[in-house]
């Protein structure tokens, strides 16, 4: 008897644990406090990440000469989940996306790790999970052959999507646990990888990515972008 009595205990402070772990704001929206822009020397100081009202904007619209430029978490993180809410334009060419258990390279001016993409253009790819891993630059998920492309058939059915004129914002989250990714747009789940011999190999360890890093939003090297972002919040699941 004791001993259930002292299983129930321990499950139930597990569990009480659990519940207690709240959703925390990684932006004030007012300033960039807790950010950091990672680029190239060249492509500092050109206000490419700038907060407007109560959002983040990523914009080089008419400055497509430049190379990747990230902005990035000063904390790292785990085991997480992070909830956001991005607007696209329709009007932008450009391509984003959301890096987990990241790090730069301050010699290369890199930034390794996996990242869910975001792509106005071809929005049916939004949420796909790219490996920025310099070694392993390839399409994750799907799991496709590497150096072969995703094309729009490989898109989940009844996508949602939506650009500033729809007047609504995409709602995005992702969840990072152990190896395993998933990601839901707009309450779809787009993808859910189990990255078990991947994230955890000598590449990515000897790089410490893929289960430990940084959170960072993305403009693509070249691409003329808009893209505004806001309500991130993050919740660590780290026992």
């Amino acid at each position: 008897m004791n001993r259930i009595i002292t299983l129930f205990i321990s499950v139930s402070f597990i569990v009480s644990c659990d519940s207690q772990k709240e959703w925390v704001s990684i932006f004030n929206g007012q300033d960039l406090s807790g950010w950091m822009v990672k680029a190239k020397p060249e492509d500092q100081g050109k206000n490419f990440w700038f907060v407007g009202d109560g959002y983040i904007e990523a914009n080089s619209i008419g400055r497509g000469d430049h190379d990747y430029i990230w902005l990035y978490t000063e904390k790292e993180y785990d085991d997480f989940e992070i909830k956001y809410k991005f607007q696209a334009f329709r009007n932008s060419p450009g391509n984003s996306g959301i890096q987990v258990r990241s790090r730069y390279d301050e010699e290369t001016y890199w930034l390794n790790g996996p990242q869910i993409d975001i792509h106005p253009p071809g929005y049916w790819r939004s949420g796909m999970m790219w490996d920025e891993t310099r070694g392993n630059q390839r399409w994750i998920f799907p799991d496709i052959p590497d150096g072969e492309w995703v094309d729009s058939t490989m898109a989940i059915a009844n996508h949602k999507f939506y650009f500033e004129d729809d007047n609504k914002w995409n709602d995005m989250r992702v969840k990072a646990t152990g190896t395993r990714i998933e990601a839901w747009l707009n309450g779809s789940k787009i993808t859910d990888f189990e990255g078990a011999g991947i994230l955890d190999n000598a590449l990515h360890k000897k790089l410490n990515v893929g289960e430990k890093g940084h959170i960072a939003l993305q403009i693509h090297s070249g691409d003329e972008l808009k893209i505004r972002f806001k309500d991130l919040y993050v919740k660590e699941t780290s026992n």
